[in-house]
């Protein structure tokens, strides 16, 4: 059945305000089975981690869930491949400082210039500290595309790792992560894909895409501030970790570091019973594409994702109806409505004389939440040459956004355009 936006958006405490929330790209709202989680936690079994006392056990099993529910979200062959931290920037910081310990001077890596700054800059830091070559991919400015053959050019050195993202946080473009995957493998290297932008939008397996890491933030996909890393086992198990002597030696403890937030990692787990409850409440249509290679949690988990992108290609098609026909703005990445299935629906543009936080002001000011800038893609808006210039304004929808509150963004971009 399809989507039905009024007892969905009665999960989310925040929609019951007057604003409208289309700055989900930089963080989405809490269900309340986040909220529910996270108070049970801090109320019931708040305790440190391995203790021999009640409340320590509840807790460790909390956290034992959290890591399945993670791994079922993305399909991981096991849950100690999933290690959870503070964020993804944090994240990709302390992993690529324990991959590039196995990377000799002159070797080779691979970034793109489409992606968000926490998947290039602790690669690029980590090339430097080890005396190896960075090589950059494009994409393409006038549809915000990746350019393939400036990737393939790229993977020639045989590089040990590529970083690429699933989605593209400032032009919605969604890359072709399997292709990119089987080329980087085919040239030797390891695949850390960036999927936080994608996370919310669609359906994520990592076993099928064999990538060797993958990386998303629970704050994207309608839970806390957290972050949940995929590695495979043997990757996890075989690297060495900056960690503490006493910590685990397994993963993957050994990757988590320090006390974690058993709180947050609870409202991660909460994200995840939101999307089950939307799987098995609207994915009946999907039940038969599924079936025969996912059961239980996966196969609801895989439902709620399918579901929600159908309904979410409804909102990018309204959305772009609307920026196209606003007189003196300009639209960056994908703008043909047949290629609705390479983009999330994250819109970023420009008005002629207006400076991008005037207009986030002036949206603002009547109760439209969008973002300015560069959102961290600092080589989108470079590569664009609109750094020097405050970037862009991004409408980013998920799929508690209505057609209505699009038609609302229309009129406020009219008041925008006549200087109201």
């Amino acid at each position: 059945m399809p989507l039905d936006l009024e007892s969905i958006r009665d999960q989310f405490p925040a929609l019951q305000h007057s604003g409208i929330f289309f700055d989900n790209p930089g963080g989405t709202q809490v269900a309340q089975s986040v909220i529910n989680r996270m108070t049970a936690y801090l109320v019931d079994h708040n305790a440190n981690h391995g203790g021999a006392f009640e409340t320590s056990r509840q807790s460790d099993a909390v956290l034992e869930e959290a890591h399945a529910a993670v791994a079922d979200f993305f399909n991981a062959s096991r849950p100690e491949e999933i290690v959870f931290g503070n964020n993804m920037t944090s994240l990709t910081f302390a992993i690529s400082r324990a991959i590039s310990r196995t990377w000799q001077p002159g070797d080779e890596i691979v970034v793109t210039r489409l992606d968000h700054d926490a998947n290039i800059t602790p690669w690029v830091m980590a090339a430097e500290d080890r005396g190896c070559t960075v090589r950059w991919v494009d994409f393409h400015p006038e549809d915000g595309t990746l350019n393939l053959e400036s990737f393939q050019k790229a993977l020639e050195g045989r590089p040990r790792l590529v970083a690429c993202g699933y989605a593209s946080n400032a032009l919605g473009t969604v890359n072709p992560v399997g292709k990119l995957i089987q080329m980087a493998h085919e040239a030797g290297a390891w695949v850390y894909v960036d999927a936080v932008q994608y996370a919310p939008h669609g359906p994520i397996d990592v076993q099928a895409l064999n990538c060797d890491f993958l990386i998303a933030s629970s704050y994207k996909f309608f839970g806390p501030h957290a972050g949940a890393l995929y590695g495979k086992y043997e990757h996890l198990e075989g690297l060495t970790a900056y960690k503490v002597r006493p910590a685990p030696n397994d993963p993957p403890g050994k990757w988590m570091t320090g006390t974690q937030n058993h709180e947050g990692i609870a409202g991660v787990l909460g994200a995840i019973d939101y999307l089950e409850w939307l799987g098995k409440t609207f994915g009946d249509n999907y039940v038969e594409k599924y079936n025969d290679r996912y059961q239980g949690r996966r196969l609801h988990l895989k439902q709620a994702m399918s579901a929600i992108h159908a309904y979410e290609c409804e909102l990018s098609r309204a959305l772009l109806e609307v920026l196209e026909e606003i007189p003196g703005l300009t639209l960056y990445g994908l703008r043909d409505v047949r290629r609705l299935e390479e983009r999330v629906p994250t819109f970023s543009f420009t008005m002629k004389n207006r400076h991008p936080r005037n207009v986030a002001q002036m949206l603002g000011d009547a109760g439209i939440y969008v973002w300015d800038g560069n959102y961290y893609a600092l080589a989108v808006t470079e590569r664009l040459g609109i750094e020097e210039n405050g970037g862009m304004v991004r409408v980013g929808a998920v799929h508690y956004n209505t057609l209505e509150e699009v038609s609302r963004l229309r009129e406020a971009l009219g008041k925008v355009l006549g200087g109201e």
